[in-house]
């Protein structure tokens, strides 16, 4: 069994290209897979690995500067559910677009788990899905709207075009694990919106801690690893994914005949060149071969 952290936390690194090698090596010893950003606002990643290792870890990234209060959210796989480790410099964390937005500078108000299920039940109370619209088709709190945005950098195009519509209500925002929350209720701010609140430790926190029987929630949670989904308690769920486009499939989805694994879905059918389709396919025969032989694969 392995554990599976996803983390972030918003503070100050002065040089975040210093931080990467001793990240990496410290992965790599430990049986640590999965993904981490740097940049100089923080950290944001899912990792994967033995107990022990995802241990050594996050007490790595603690004693990093200003992460001592550093929080993170666990769940379990019976299997690894990443095919290698990346430590990557990014612009932002959590990619926005907007220079100005500061989640240190302050946010929305947080909400617990066991509190969520009032507050987004109130008539006053307008509820927004910060998400993209492939994480939104196959889960989504009641009476949620969905901005429809294809990346979190729309999101604030999109709330210029529609604050109209909430004018005099509260507003209450969520995501997967509490990031983009962290900005959008920051933009929000800036923006003169003040009555805003968000999820606090995001979908997979309800997940964890409120019960089905007492749930709002409906349909299963995208995450970015090969679990593709989780559901209540933080099982796994039934989604695979189209390893061209990253959508996330039913696995009745494959009987369609749109469907090539690794190569295409319906939902990317149109979307590619046939260069890229070789490509695709050429890695999927790759993955093939590979385990022919008894061997992983990085892209599979």
């Amino acid at each position: 069994m392995f554990t599976v952290a996803a983390l972030y936390h918003f503070t100050r690194f002065d040089d975040p290209a210093a931080l990467k090698a001793p990240l990496a090596a410290l992965c790599c010893a430990k049986g640590v897979k999965g993904s981490l950003l740097l940049a100089q606002e923080g950290i944001n990643g899912t990792i994967a690995g033995p107990r022990e290792g995802i241990d050594s870890l996050l007490a790595h990234i603690r004693a990093l500067p200003g992460c001592a209060g550093l929080e993170w959210k666990e769940s379990h796989a019976p299997d690894m559910p990443f095919g290698r480790m990346k430590v990557r410099l990014k612009r932002e964390i959590v990619t926005m677009g907007q220079p100005d937005v500061d989640p240190r500078a302050g946010t929305g108000h947080y909400v617990e788990a066991q509190d969520w299920n009032d507050l987004i039940s109130a008539p006053d109370v307008a509820v927004i899905d910060t998400r993209n619209d492939y994480e939104v088709a196959i889960g989504t709190f009641e009476g949620a709207i969905d901005p429809g945005t294809k990346a979190f950098g729309e999101f604030p195009q999109w709330w210029k075009e529609n604050r109209h519509r909430f004018h005099n209500k509260r507003i209450a925002m969520f995501c997967t694990g509490g990031i983009r929350c962290e900005k959008s209720t920051n933009y929000l701010l800036g923006q003169g919106v003040t009555d805003v609140y968000h999820l606090k430790g995001g979908i997979l926190k309800y997940l964890e801690e409120v019960p089905p029987a007492q749930s709002l929630w409906h349909g299963a949670c995208f995450v970015f690893d090969q679990r593709v989904s989780v559901e209540h308690g933080l099982k796994p769920g039934p989604h695979i994914m189209c390893h061209a486009c990253r959508r996330p499939l039913w696995p009745e989805d494959r009987s369609r005949p749109e469907y090539e694994e690794g190569v295409q879905c319906h939902h990317c059918v149109d979307e590619f060149s046939p260069e890229r389709r070789a490509g695709f396919r050429e890695r999927q025969n790759q993955i093939r071969l590979a385990a022919a032989r008894g061997t992983a694969h990085l892209g599979g």
